[in-house]
């Protein structure tokens, strides 16, 4: 199993737990922004902004530097990748269910298609008609 520290494993779902801040992470994934330009979608003050951008940077996700009077943060994708692998982990499990699920639905078109030939009359019985 895969082995990661429990604090930052911790710290990083508890980040992408909130919608708010994955939508940032996706907008850093474009490239740097300010934290005016992160809070902007969202109609939130500079302060509301900052908290969420503080839980990401605790989580490890972002890094923020200041040039001046601006804040401007950058994606670190290393825990998102360490979040992958633990979730790689249990990727069996979900996939083992969704080949199961996937063999059922193939069984009940099938039987439906079955069900259907019979109901329908064939080319001859209608040419009898």
């Amino acid at each position: 199993m895969v082995e990661l520290e429990t604090p930052q494993i911790d710290a990083v779902f508890h980040a992408l737990g909130d919608a708010t801040r994955r939508r940032m992470l996706r907008d850093l994934a474009g490239g740097e922004r300010t934290v005016s330009q992160l809070a902007e979608p969202f109609a939130m003050s500079l302060a509301a902004a900052s908290k969420h951008i503080k839980a990401l940077e605790n989580a490890g996700l972002i890094r923020r530097e200041v040039r001046g009077r601006t804040h401007l943060c950058r994606l670190e994708p290393g825990p998102l990748a360490s979040a992958h692998q633990w979730l790689g982990f249990y990727e069996r499990f979900w996939t083992n269910r969704l080949d199961v699920l996937e063999r059922l639905l193939h069984e009940e078109d099938a039987r439906k298609a079955q069900d259907d030939s019979r109901k329908s009359p064939t080319s001859k019985e209608r040419d009898d008609q």
